[in-house]
């Protein structure tokens, strides 16, 4: 494997730690890596923002044609982080779309955040110009799907598994980045979001959802194989060739499919809210979770804001 040059995300000067890594594994290839492996990655403010610094380097970065998104650890993402121990809202300076009010009243906070945090950040790198292979091993729960589906090629180990318990144990109907239909066929989706049990790596291949499964001992290798293959391609062509695949799939209604399911979701929210006091029913939780965020929403009831 070509020597690797390690720098870290740049990353707002008022946050810390660093949970995003920032390396250069070849001659125009990027390696993004989460960098969170004793919270197995779990997704909270500070990381999106450090992610969002990161791809952002890599596509403004000329010398750099491909991007790889991998995560340290055992397991590529456990999803949101829901411990309640990082900034709720991201500051100002940090803010990357103009919708803003994050501590607006009722739910338009909840509502802002969510719309920024989660659901544009995540189409934004969807869309990034530049080709983004996930490298991903162990389990990706939730969110973490949203952080391997926004990439344009997937690689896994063969002991990857994939679960949404969103629905099933969350009282939430998906996340907020519903790929769900494109990238598993209707009717797998369904069963997916429907049971919120767990899909294999082998499973995930046959309905077309990642493109290659290896061993674990081979995965970085074969990630970064491909990488400096596809680095071979014209970065421009690549660029192109990229818009026009994303336009097709946009084309076939998922866009407004997302809007609708984000919508749905923030129903979810409310209903919660209305039955539990809470954004999510925590009851199906494991304890760990569940006892911490039935501290939270006592705190949430006595200052009024979510």
């Amino acid at each position: 494997m070509p020597e690797q040059h390690q720098k870290t995300a740049e990353a707002p000067p008022d946050v810390a730690p660093t949970q995003v890594r920032y390396e250069v594994a070849a001659p125009k290839v990027a390696r993004i890596v989460l960098d969170r492996a004793e919270k197995r990655n779990a997704q909270g403010t500070i990381m999106t923002y450090q992610l969002d610094a990161a791809m952002r380097r890599a596509c403004h970065d000329d010398e750099i044609s491909v991007i790889i998104l991998a995560a340290a650890g055992d397991h590529f993402s456990a999803g949101h982080d829901l411990s309640m121990t990082e900034p709720r809202t991201p500051s100002s300076s940090e803010r990357v779309t103009l919708w803003g009010e994050y501590g607006g009243s009722g739910w338009e906070g909840p509502y802002s955040r969510e719309k920024e945090v989660y659901l544009e950040i995540t189409e934004r790198w969807r869309n990034a110009p530049k080709p983004v292979i996930a490298e991903v091993q162990g389990s990706v729960i939730s969110g973490g799907l949203m952080l391997m589906w926004m990439c344009d090629l997937i690689v896994c180990s063969a002991d990857a598994r994939f679960r949404d318990n969103t629905g099933s144990d969350m009282g939430v109907p998906g996340v907020e980045f519903f790929n769900h239909p494109y990238e598993l066929g209707v009717r797998k989706a369904k069963e997916f979001l429907f049971t919120g049990g767990w899909m294999t790596a082998a499973d995930a291949l046959a309905c077309g959802m990642v493109n290659h499964v290896v061993p674990r001992d081979q995965l970085s290798a074969k990630v970064l194989d491909l990488a400096i293959n596809i680095a071979h391609t014209d970065r421009f062509t690549l660029k192109l060739m990229k818009e026009s695949v994303n336009n097709a799939q946009d084309e076939m209604g998922r866009r407004q499919a997302m809007r609708t399911a984000f919508a749905n979701h923030q129903i979810g929210h409310l209903q919660n809210m209305l039955l539990h006091g809470f954004p999510i029913d925590t009851s199906r939780l494991p304890d760990s979770v569940r006892l911490n965020l039935e501290r939270a929403v006592k705190n949430w009831k006595a200052t009024g804001r979510p």
